[in-house]
């Protein structure tokens, strides 16, 4: 494991494996860079890429600085990149398919690729409705650190 801090402070823990083109591996909300299959996929990928596979803030080996943003897990990805060596690809699973897209829109000079799984997304408009709700409850919860009703949710 090796850390770095990201633009605000907050320690950020990655592991990286492999030589190839940097490819960051961007978890869901649940998800640490040692869970289920994570360790496998990246194994996989490191045949290819040199992969850095991180725990989100608030999650795993990685501090968490208050109050969460999306925009400073965008800041999270940022540093990873300049880690990287200035660019990466971007690989996002679930909720971490929607930092990633969100990465490659704000960092667009330095994400040169973007893959995205099972991202939670709908465009049904009482789908985007409810989403809606949902979010904010999320981002309340999570602002006011009631985790377990982050997860409730």
């Amino acid at each position: 494991m090796t850390t770095l801090k990201s633009k605000d402070g907050t320690t950020i823990a990655f592991d990286k494996q492999g030589d190839g083109p940097a490819l960051i591996l961007v978890n869901g909300a649940m998800s640490t860079r040692s869970d289920g299959s994570n360790p496998e996929l990246a194994r996989l990928l490191a045949q290819h890429f040199t992969v850095y596979a991180y725990d989100r803030r608030g999650r795993g080996d990685s501090g968490d600085t208050k109050p969460y943003a999306v925009g400073r897990e965008i800041e999270d990805i940022d540093a990873l990149i300049d880690k990287a060596g200035g660019y990466a690809f971007l690989y996002g699973h679930s909720s971490g398919g929607c930092l990633a897209l969100e990465a490659a829109v704000k960092l667009s000079d330095k994400v040169k690729k973007l893959a995205m799984y099972e991202v939670p997304y709908n465009d049904d408009p009482e789908a985007q409705k409810a989403w809606g709700t949902y979010i904010k409850n999320l981002t309340e919860a999570l602002a006011s650190n009631r985790r377990g009703d982050a997860v409730a949710l």
